[in-house]
């Protein structure tokens, strides 16, 4: 079963990126997902083929591609069993750094990026008391001398123990000080690895889907000035750009999960026989798979539609948000369907689908949740007076 959205020429690459994850079945995906451990064999392989490197220019030894073809690779795990969540930051971060970036940062840090070598996983934003209220976030930055002196906490920051750097939004201007809100935030590039325990603490938060993500609490941390990426006060312009990558890309792995979903859904139904008959030649089961697919398709097209707008540098927030949407609600029916369809073995580890239940339940709520989604459409596409 394969997309049939129009103008998805990308068949040699799905091709490819299918032989890699079969080389990782499901009992590994399984046995990472019950010991909460990262999947790091499974990561070395698609940093070696160059998979997380793709929106790398060739010249600092990427591939060149676009977040089209990174989002299919994020797809392409998710429809494989896998948790694209363990390695998508490298691909929304990468954007924030090659578009704001100085040619400095740039040569420094791409080609060992595209190597291998460092690892820039992490994103640095949300904080306990303002969440999505970003422009009111109270981690500060102070310039002093050479140095940036960071003071505040994060919260919810993902892959922190398998990333070299991080993406920090801070406040470099006082809230009281600019006349838009939006105004004084920075961007800085964190070297990970000279930060924690100088300044820099990370606290593990357990949680429902096992997802390593943390608590980060910075006291006096000093980083470089150079670590500033474009513009001193232009952060939230920058940051918005990682964040409809993040969007569109997250957006794929739902989109991959929905068709595991519904392969599996569908596989059973043909098999499973009850009352001397396939379950699936019933309508009441055939109907909400079929649904399933139908939504699932639906939301690939926001989603392609997103992605070349953002390869076209073009505005793409709101296609971006519903993309997400769209895909995090028909995953989301998917899986509750594949759940029904499997009945009481839907609850079985061995048949994966409560891992891939809980995995994609996340998107419902992160990177943002659907209500605030609503909000943006209603503000910035139809007109509605601001709820907030």
């Amino acid at each position: 079963m394969d997309s049939r959205v129009e103008g998805d020429d990308h068949q040699d690459l799905r091709d490819a990126l299918r032989a890699l994850c079969a080389e990782f079945p499901a009992e590994y995906h399984r046995a990472h997902g019950a010991a909460e451990t990262y999947p790091e064999e499974f990561v070395d392989a698609l940093t070696e083929a160059g998979w997380l490197a793709a929106m790398i220019p060739e010249e600092y030894g990427g591939s060149g591609l676009g977040l089209l073809e990174a989002s299919i690779v994020m797809e392409e795990i998710n429809r494989a069993g896998g948790n694209a969540g363990h390695c998508h930051g490298q691909m929304y971060n990468m954007g924030t750094l090659l578009r704001h970036g100085s040619e400095a940062q740039k040569g420094k840090y791409l080609p060992k990026i595209a190597s291998g070598e460092l690892r820039l996983q992490s994103m640095g934003v949300t904080e306990p008391t303002t969440g999505t209220d970003t422009t009111k976030l109270k981690t500060t930055a102070v310039k002093k001398g050479d140095r940036y002196v960071v003071n505040g906490q994060k919260v919810w920051i993902s892959r922190i123990q398998h990333s070299d750097l991080m993406i920090l939004l801070a406040r470099t201007t006082p809230l009281a000080d600019v006349s838009k809100k939006s105004q004084g935030l920075s961007i800085f590039l964190v070297d990970l690895r000279q930060a924690i325990g100088n300044g820099m603490t990370v606290t593990p938060i357990r949680n429902m889907v096992g997802h390593e993500t943390n608590e980060l609490f910075f006291d006096n941390l000093e980083i470089p000035a150079d670590s500033l990426i474009g513009e001193e006060g232009r952060g939230f312009k920058y940051i918005l750009d990682g964040l409809n990558a993040e969007r569109t890309l997250i957006a794929a792995e739902c989109i991959g999960d929905g068709y595991w979903f519904t392969e599996k859904a569908s596989a059973y139904a043909r098999e499973r026989v009850v009352f001397d008959r396939p379950i699936g030649q019933n309508q009441g089961v055939q109907f909400p798979i079929a649904r399933a697919y139908v939504n699932i398709e639906a939301a690939n097209l926001m989603r392609f539609k997103a992605a070349r707008k953002f390869d076209a540098n073009q505005d793409c927030g709101a296609e971006a948000n519903m993309a997400k949407l769209l895909a995090a609600d028909a995953s989301w029916e998917a899986a509750n369907v594949c759940m029904q369809v499997h009945g009481g073995f839907g609850f079985a580890e061995e048949y994966d689908i409560e891992r891939k239940f809980r995995e994609t339940r996340l998107y419902q709520v992160a990177p943002i949740s659907t209500n605030f989604i609503l909000s943006y459409v209603a503000e910035h596409v139809l007109g509605l007076p601001r709820s907030f």
